[in-house]
């Protein structure tokens, strides 16, 4: 081997390990919300949910991050089969059959890959900004979420309105989205690691 073609080698390997360095600093926020615990965001409401971790029935299947996506899915009037729609009855932050049909129906009409994962591509759905359009077939709202207000102590309040019904949801100084439970009234930490719903 020659001295050009070493030094070619081992810049080739230099650029290659830059790469996966600058991919390993990257990381997706995903991971990053997900191993704090918690559903968070900072800065804009509007970007906060695309980059959470994903949600199925192997994947933090018991939590209070599913018991968010299941208030979701009520707000929404997903479907749970092929009759009923998902109730507030069904709220109990366990991923099984009716929250991945009812999931895979909320996806259909949405537009995305059906598939009864909560992933980025679904979960980006809830950072819509919901904004009234009076051009539109006479008037129209569009997105999901609306800001509120904020509070003396930093809380960021807002409501996510879905189709049929709506829920309120703020985030705390910390980040951490917390939400009302629709199915008891009671108010909950969005949590991958604990289940209290």
């Amino acid at each position: 081997m020659n001295f050009r073609t070493k030094q070619a080698r081992m810049a080739s390997a230099a650029i290659g390990a830059l790469a996966a360095t600058i991919l390993a600093v990257s990381t997706t926020p995903a991971s990053a919300a997900a191993s704090d615990g918690y559903i968070s965001g900072a800065g804009s409401i509007y970007d906060d949910f695309g980059d959470e971790g994903t949600l199925s029935t192997t994947s933090y299947s018991s939590s209070s991050a599913t018991c968010f996506w299941q208030n979701v899915l009520y707000a929404e009037g997903a479907m749970k089969n092929s009759e009923y729609r998902f109730a507030k009855s069904d709220i109990d932050g366990e991923f099984g059959s009716k929250t991945k049909f009812a999931t895979r129906n909320l996806q259909s009409r949405w537009g995305l890959t059906i598939d009864g994962i909560v992933g980025k591509g679904t979960m980006s759905k809830l950072d819509a900004k919901r904004t009234w359009l009076p051009d539109v077939d006479g008037g129209v709202w569009t997105g999901h979420l609306k800001y509120e207000r904020t509070t003396d102590t930093g809380l960021i309040v807002a409501t996510y309105y879905g189709k049929y019904h709506s829920f309120d949801v703020w985030r705390a100084d910390s980040g951490r989205w917390h939400f009302e439970d629709v199915s008891t009234g009671a108010y909950r930490k969005a949590s991958y690691s604990e289940n209290d719903c």
